[in-house]
């Protein structure tokens, strides 16, 4: 089984235990010669000190001009060096000759250094190998009260004290340095643990590889995808999905969405149907699920504005069909009434009841035939008669009724516009208990009007305002979309929509001509 490369968070982690590692190490480093610097620069200002403070002693020129300036100086010099903690203390005469040493067999001898610049005056210090080692000293000289150089003060710390008190401060520097290394490694796994979660585990070959296919995916689907985090801004939104729900280029907020979309429920939704000023969508809407924690809402759209216009025709075509079919039935049972009349002898009254609903019919088509000049419109309004009257009610088309149709709306968007508010008049009609549909469809050079009226209860502007949205329908426990796409039709022609309570329940449908958008 091959093994599963380092994921990003892994990687990053490494490389952050790597670089923490090698700048601690390095100012580590740095802060050790840093101490040791400021320890030799300590020593030196230590032993300038020192020296100056016994070369300004008033008893030290004194003690050098006596005869035996050891037993005054010695005794001094070395209660100084003992509270001071430095190596040596030395007393000389401008010719180096040694009064005082902590080395006693030295004293007497000529002190091995540098000494030309404090016969000069000047205080000064110098790293130089002595009797005792290598030291850093200070050599300044001492003046009697005519300002005469009468002798010099060296005071030394030598470089093995300056290590021993350099090396007892290290363990120091090096718990400090410890300590950032884990406060860093600390830090650096916590980071570690949020990017894990970010990126989900996974390997940057991985990420890669995910993006590339994510990337393709979305520019291939037909489908509209839209991906919302815990936030309102949209992280995913294909070209699909931006034509299908008229949404700008840039960053998208659910606020954008159609407004139906913007205030669907959280969770899974499979299968609604939401109408636009365009289109007819359906909506799928999915949780984003990550170790029990929701990350968000996966949404996807698909068109059904053509299959549903299609549906509306062919719900027109079949409700007339259904029509010709009751028509053909009642025919039979008419001609056998003919028939055993004419049997019985009463030829008159059998002429008489074959001709009276004939002319009725034949004069409703033709009127219709005459006056609307739009063979899928007055095929429709002849259907809705006979499907009306199959469920007891009294359609009627007026008879202002006449239409020219110059063909601002389409003969599909003309059948869905009349048929729905018909068949929504119809269903709404059935609460009286005399129901009756009133029709009336003409147009002019100005307007296209559709107005339907019924025996129904009526819409209140309220009412009629959530009727126009995705779902709504006064029939109960049904979700329809009649009136949503009837509004629809009406919208893209930028025509009006009006309900009223008047002698019955009207809505009335004004499409401007010429107003196609």
């Amino acid at each position: 089984m091959a093994k599963r490369p380092m994921s990003v968070a892994g990687q990053v982690l490494v490389l952050q235990l790597v670089v923490m590692a090698v700048i601690v190490l390095a100012g580590g480093i740095l802060t050790v010669i840093n101490e040791r610097t400021n320890s030799d620069d300590a020593t030196r200002r230590e032993v300038i000190a020192i020296a100056a403070s016994i070369a300004n002693e008033p008893s030290t020129p004194v003690a050098i001009a006596s005869p035996d300036p050891t037993a005054l100086l010695q005794p001094e010099t070395e209660r100084i060096r003992a509270v001071t903690g430095v190596d040596f203390i030395v007393v000389m005469a401008p010719d180096r000759t040694r009064f005082t040493h902590t080395t006693v067999e030295l004293i007497g001898l000529p002190f091995s250094g540098n000494i030309d610049r404090a016969l000069a005056g000047e205080t000064f210090t110098e790293t130089y190998v002595g009797s005792l080692g290598p030291s850093i000293r200070a050599v300044t000289p001492v003046t009697d009260g005519g300002g005469n150089i009468v002798g010099l003060v060296s005071a030394g710390v030598t470089r093995a004290r300056i290590s021993d008190q350099f090396f007892q401060g290290l363990p120091l520097i090096v718990g400090v340095v410890l300590a950032a290394f884990v406060v860093a490694t600390f830090g650096s796994v916590l980071l570690s643990r949020r990017l894990r979660r970010q990126t989900l585990g996974m390997a940057p070959d991985e990420l890669r590889t995910m993006y590339e296919h994510h990337d393709a995916v979305l520019h291939s689907i037909s489908e509209g995808l839209v991906v919302f985090g815990r936030g309102e801004n949209a992280e995913i939104v294909n070209d699909e999905a931006r034509r299908l729900l008229d949404l700008p280029d840039g960053p998208v907020r659910r606020t954008d969405l159609p407004e139906s979309l913007q205030h669907m429920a959280s969770g899974v939704v499979h299968g609604e149907l939401h109408v636009t000023d365009t289109r007819v969508l359906v909506v799928n809407q999915d949780p984003v699920m990550w170790d029990d924690h929701r990350l968000g809402d996966v949404l996807t759209v698909r068109d059904r504005t053509e299959l549903q216009s299609v549906m509306g025709e062919l719900d027109s075509v079949r409700s007339f069909a259904e029509s010709l079919r009751s028509q053909a039935h009642e025919s039979a049972n008419r001609l056998h009434t003919v028939i055993t009349m004419v049997e019985l002898g009463r030829p008159q009254d059998a002429v008489e009841f074959a001709t009276a609903d004939l002319e009725l019919s034949q004069h409703l088509i033709d009127r219709l035939m005459g006056s609307v000049n739009e063979p899928a419109l007055a095929a429709l309004l002849l259907g809705k008669v006979s499907q009306a009257a199959e469920q007891g009610v009294e359609l009627t088309v007026t008879e202002d009724t006449a239409l020219d149709h110059a063909g601002v709306v389409t003969p599909r968007e003309l059948v869905t516009l009349v048929g729905n508010l018909i068949d929504n008049a119809i269903d709404a009609s059935k609460e009286s208990e005399q129901p009756w549909v009133e029709v009336t469809v003409r147009d002019s050079s100005t307007e296209l009007l559709v107005r339907v009226s019924d025996s129904g209860q009526g819409m209140p502007a309220d009412v009629l305002k959530n009727a126009l949205t995705r779902g709504y329908s006064t029939k109960a426990g049904s979700r329809g979309l009649g009136l949503a796409l009837v509004t629809q039709v009406v919208s893209r022609y930028r025509g009006t929509l009006t309900s009223e309570v008047t002698y019955g329940s009207v809505l009335t449908a004004t499409i401007p001509m010429g107003s196609a958008s």
